[in-house]
């Protein structure tokens, strides 16, 4: 193993659990991430922090509890209605480049505002892309103002919004080949509006397009625009595991691809789960993650051990020795062990919390909690949350509760309420 490994880290937006052929689709064809999970590993009970994608993002990108940044809500960067991350939060990318890594960060950063948060000042030496949603061609959103960025200047640059963050990522490994590299690409598929490669633009300058469902899109098939999304996704991660291959640099690269949080109701597909995006059932955070290097990690494995996005920071730092304050400690996890010994994670409680949406998990129980109800789910035996256990099983009950109620005494509270329909 090269002691200083690359590190891409390749997050899709919106994808849900059971869009991939690998996860058991059978619609889309997604050939380079099914190959990617035959010669690595496929994770079943990997989860977002939240099931919307700025407070998920932040977890990832600080291996904190979202709330311990700020972040509990989703942040709209044209009414700018909630405060961004810490601005002194300590980050992936200043870790990495802490240790001397070349840091990227191509595609969608939804933890802040642009041009004042820019991922430049979260460590990251080169940024393209987006701040929140647009159109997937003419990178307007849906208010009607740009939103395609280098750095933290607006530009002008033609093409679909996947492609052109897969060829900025490719250009940066090119440039950066003889020395490490952690390189986020952060995808914008497969966002709404639902739009396939060769759509016509549906946002424009100037027009306000916030009505209704204009935001979706205009394709009367949200289905046949959604899966040439994943399939143009598939492709551009396909194109990266190339590239990666034709710099000789397979050998020394982590690929680790993931979901920011569940897919969307009207589209994804996030069975057997229930719930989606903007829910804390299962399909609002249960997510698909695959992470590929040959040599190094086994192939055709699974992995059900129960992890979050915020665990892949304190993985990093067991992997490449990246370093963190004495005076930071990260609510993540390490799985390094668990991925390279077979060593069984600790027995933990972890916690999710959007506003009156919380839940609890430990091993097989969880607690979801929505306004003044509770339910209790044996996800071992009942992965689609049908059977609420909490009258048969009143002590894992009890114990949940506290442990849910001492956690959020630990965490900021939320600034106010959000309505995320």
């Amino acid at each position: 193993m090269h002691p200083k490994p690359n590190i891409v880290l390749f997050l899709a937006s919106d994808l849900g659990y059971g869009d991939l052929g690998c996860y058991g689709n059978r619609a889309h064809r997604t050939p380079n991430l099914d190959r990617l999970a035959a010669g690595g590993i496929r994770f079943t009970d990997f989860h977002s922090n939240g099931p919307m994608c700025s407070p998920s993002r932040a977890a990832l990108l600080t291996g904190l509890y979202q709330q311990r940044v700020g972040v509990e809500y989703v942040l709209n960067h044209h009414a700018r209605d909630y405060p961004p991350m810490d601005p002194g939060a300590y980050t992936i990318g200043h870790a990495f480049k802490k240790l001397g890594y070349a840091t990227g960060f191509f595609g969608s950063h939804h933890t802040g505002y642009l041009p004042e948060n820019s991922p430049l000042r979260l460590g990251f030496d080169e940024f393209r892309g987006l701040c929140g949603g647009m159109d997937h061609h003419s990178h307007v959103t849906r208010w009607g103002r740009p939103n395609w960025w280098h750095g933290e200047q607006l530009v002008s640059e033609q093409g679909y919004a996947t492609d052109l963050i897969a060829e900025h990522s490719m250009t940066f490994m090119e440039t950066h080949r003889d020395r490490p590299f952690f390189l986020h690409v952060a995808d914008f598929a497969v966002h709404f509006p639902w739009q396939g490669p060769h759509d016509a633009p549906v946002f424009h300058p100037g027009v306000d397009s916030n009505v209704g469902d204009r935001k979706y899109g205009g394709r009367a098939d949200r289905g046949a625009a959604y899966r040439e999304m994943v399939e143009a996704m598939d492709r551009n991660v396909g194109r990266i595991v190339a590239r990666i291959e034709a710099l000789g640099l397979a050998e020394r690269t982590l690929f680790l691809f993931a979901s920011d949080h569940g897919g969307h109701h009207l589209v994804a597909n996030n069975r057997p789960l229930a719930g989606a995006k903007g829910s804390l059932l299962e399909g609002g955070h249960r997510i698909p993650v695959i992470a590929s290097w040959p040599g190094v990690l086994s192939a055709g494995r699974l992995v059900e051990a129960p992890l979050l996005l915020m665990d892949l920071f304190p993985t990093f730092r067991d992997l490449c020795g990246v370093p963190v304050p004495g005076s930071l400690t990260l609510d993540g996890t390490s799985f390094w062990p668990l991925l390279v010994e077979g060593r069984p994670l600790p027995e933990r409680t972890v916690f999710w919390r959007m506003g009156e949406q919380k839940a609890a998990r430990r091993g097989r129980w969880k607690l979801l909690v929505e306004g003044k109800q509770e339910r209790l789910f044996d996800l071992t035996a009942d992965l689609g949350e049908t059977h609420d256990r909490k009258v048969e099983e009143p002590s894992i009950l009890k114990h949940l509760r506290a442990e849910l109620v001492a956690w959020e005494a630990d965490v900021p509270p939320p600034s106010r309420t959000q309505n995320v329909a």
